[in-house]
């Protein structure tokens, strides 16, 4: 009986381990930040509350980088080791009126032809927009980080696009 309890314990402990490196992978985001090509911040949602706006012209397209905020409202930096998107997490985006504006999650696979990829995955760890100005009007569209099939982050507010 006692090793039986032993035997049992050390497999309940395990398990436990491996689940407290699961949450390790996962990202405690509290807001994200939005900057354009040029590195200007055009949109922030922190704790709720938002500052900016997105703002095209009918056949523009505007490339945005996604960076994720922690609980200070700073950048949370990736570990380079992981090298996988999927252990950092997977941007998706929900909501858009496409009639209005396409929002796409321009993803780090399309590297191939970037060829500047090493300095665009430290600096955007993949995770960049395109959205495209289809019509005049108003849309939004919400931001989650994915991971392992549930969202980590999603954010508190759906991000305005006016296109003019």
């Amino acid at each position: 009986i006692f090793s039986l309890t032993f035997a049992m314990l050390f497999v309940i402990g395990c398990e436990d381990d491996d689940h407290d490196n699961h949450d390790e992978e996962h990202t405690d985001a509290d807001g994200f930040i939005l900057e354009n090509e040029s590195g200007t911040e055009v949109y922030r949602e922190f704790e709720g509350a938002v500052t900016g706006s997105v703002a095209l012209s009918v056949g523009d397209t505007l490339e945005l980088s996604v960076h994720f905020l922690d609980h200070e409202g700073n950048e949370i930096e990736h570990e380079e080791e992981e090298g996988d998107e999927h252990e950092e997490g997977e941007l998706e985006v929900s909501g858009a009126n496409a009639s209005i504006a396409i929002v796409e999650v321009e993803h780090e696979e399309e590297e191939g032809d970037d060829h500047d990829h090493d300095h665009d995955h430290e600096e955007e760890h993949g995770a960049a927009l395109h959205i495209i100005g289809v019509s005049s009007g108003s849309t939004s569209f919400q931001v989650q980080l994915m991971h392992d099939g549930h969202a980590d982050y999603t954010s508190t507010n759906n991000v305005t696009v006016t296109v003019n």
